[in-house]
């Protein structure tokens, strides 16, 4: 029985359309293969996320997203705003002062999320849609922007760096 089960499951997916560009499938658009025909640019497609990769609290969260979308590539693009080349002008002219205030996501319609909606939209974004729903819950939303004030407020210094990073650019101290 799993013989026959087995033989008519692999003639059936031999009929599907295959990612490989076989002589027979040219000219098909598979849906199983839309990110082969995508017609943007990466850089452009999907959520992006701002953050400070001078900071290791941040760092250790965006390591842990890239970890649950790692089979999905494009969908979210992590953008390092400590980066010499980082220019605010290709995200919506989001600065690195106004990306060191606050979290900046912008979302596939090109709309800018500061605060705990950015946070929504990315955990969204990753497949922890529940977690941004929560965050964004009436009862809970005001307890999540006090904390997360507090903690934009404090990160530096919690981070070992000072005032000195919210212009231009800065480096970690060393204690």
């Amino acid at each position: 029985m799993f013989a026959q089960v087995r033989t008519r499951l692999g003639s059936t997916l031999v009929k599907l359309p295959s990612c490989l560009g076989s002589r027979a499938t040219r000219g098909i658009t598979p849906v199983f293969c839309k990110h082969q025909h995508r017609s943007f640019s990466s850089e452009s497609a999907g959520v992006r996320v701002l953050y400070d990769g001078l900071c290791p609290i941040c760092v250790t969260e965006i390591r842990f997203l890239e970890f649950l979308q790692r089979n999905e590539s494009g969908k979210v693009h992590f953008i390092d705003i400590a980066l010499p080349d980082y220019d605010g002008a290709k995200y919506h002219n989001v600065t690195y002062e106004m990306a060191m205030e606050v979290m900046h996501v912008i979302d596939e319609n090109d709309q800018i999320h500061r605060g705990i909606p950015a946070f929504a939209v990315m955990y969204s974004a990753v497949g922890l849609g529940w977690l941004g729903r929560f965050m964004m819950w009436s009862p809970v939303r005001p307890l999540m922007d006090k904390s997360y004030a507090i903690f934009a407020k404090n990160r530096l210094k919690w981070t070992g760096r000072g005032e000195e990073c919210m212009t231009g650019r800065c480096e970690k101290k060393i204690q």
